[in-house]
C-alpha cells in the first residue's frame, strides 16, 4: 500500500574490529528477513563497532563494505542504510549510506563527534544533513550522539514539514540508556513525526555494555516498539495517513520558530 512504508531493524551484537565477520553475520541476518520489507536500518560503525582506530580500519567508497551494501541492497531489494568508517581526502568520517537497489547511494557524515570517548580527536564532522526519499516519504537520517542536539533535527517552518521518519544509528551505551529513550521521544513529539533508533547490544572491545533499546516512535511520542538485552531484526510498517492525521489534528509544527541551518542539503 502506498501509504505504508516497511522497515526492518537489526539490533545486533558486533565483532570487534571484525570486518569479515560482522559482514558474514549481518548478511545472514538480513536474508533471513522473510516478512516484505523496503528499508533495512543497521546500527554505527555495523562493520566494526565503535571504534578509534580508523587509520587501521577505514575504506573508500570503492572498497569492501560499500560494495557488500550495494550487492547486498540490490539482492534483497530494499534500501539499506547503516554507518561506516570511511577515509576520503586525507580524513575519516563516521559515514552513514543511504543505498537503493539500484546501487544509487547517498551519504551523512556524522556531524557531532562524541568528544568524551575522542572521536572528535580522530574524524571530522559533516556539515550538511541527509533526508532521503522512497515512495513518497521523506527521511531524515541522523547518527548516534547527533540525537543530542535536537536544533540538527529541528523541523524548518515551512508549507509543510521537511521531512516525515526521523532515523538514529546508534552504538549508545546501556549506562546512558534512559537518556536515549527520553530523547528519542522527544524528537518525535517535537517533530511531529515517526522515529527509529537502532542500537547494538552486547559488549564492545572497550568493555562498555549497550543494552540496544532500539525504538520506533509515533508522532506523538508513542512507543510503537522497543527491545532490550537481546539481538532482534523487526519488521514495522509506518502509515503516511495516520502522520498526516495527527498533523492536520495537532498542527503544532505550524507554530515553529523559523530559523536556518548553515548546510548545504543532499537527497
Amino acid at each position: 500500500m502506498a501509504n505504508l512504508l516497511t522497515f526492518s531493524l537489526v539490533q545486533t551484537a558486533l565483532h570487534w574490529e571484525d570486518k569479515a565477520a560482522n559482514l558474514a553475520m549481518l548478511r545472514k541476518k538480513i536474508m533471513d528477513i522473510n516478512e516484505r520489507t523496503e528499508i533495512v536500518v543497521l546500527p554505527e560503525m555495523f562493520s566494526t563497532g565503535f571504534s578509534m582506530q580508523p587509520g587501521k580500519l577505514a575504506e573508500t567508497m570503492d572498497d569492501e563494505t560499500v560494495k557488500w551494501m550495494k550487492d547486498l541492497a540490490a539482492e534483497k531489494k530494499v534500501a539499506l542504510t547503516g554507518s561506516l568508517i570511511i577515509g576520503e581526502n586525507d580524513a575519516y568520517y563516521n559515514r552513514l549510506l543511504w543505498v537503493l537497489p539500484n546501487g544509487q547511494t547517498g551519504y551523512y557524515n556524522k556531524r557531532h563527534l562524541f568528544a568524551f570517548a575522542g572521536e572528535d580527536n580522530h574524524y571530522t564532522a559533516g556539515n550538511q544533513r541527509l533526508i532521503a526519499q522512497a515512495k513518497g516519504w521523506k527521511i531524515n537520517l541522523q547518527v548516534c550522539y547527533d540525537l543530542r542536539f535536537p536544533v540538527w533535527a529541528r523541523q524548518q517552518t515551512t508549507e509543510t514539514p521537511e521531512y516525515d521518519v526521523l532515523i538514529y544509528v546508534a552504538n549508545w551505551p546501556q549506562r546512558r540508556s534512559h537518556a536515549w529513550k527520553t530523547l528519542l521521544m522527544a524528537r518525535a513529539i517535537e517533530n511531529q513525526c515517526y522515529v527509529i533508533g537502532v542500537n547494538r547490544v552486547g559488549e564492545d572491545g572497550n568493555g562498555i555494555y549497550h543494552s540496544g533499546d532500539t525504538m520506533v516512535i509515533d508522532p506523538l511520542g508513542e512507543i510503537l516498539y522497543q527491545v532490550a538485552d537481546e539481538e532482534a531484526v523487526h519488521t514495522i510498517s509506518l502509515d503516511k495517513d495516520r502522520l498526516t492525521e495527527i498533523r492536520e489534528k495537532f498542527p503544532f509544527w505550524k507554530d515553529g520558530d523559523s530559523f536556518i541551518i548553515e548546510q548545504n542539503r543532499q537527497s
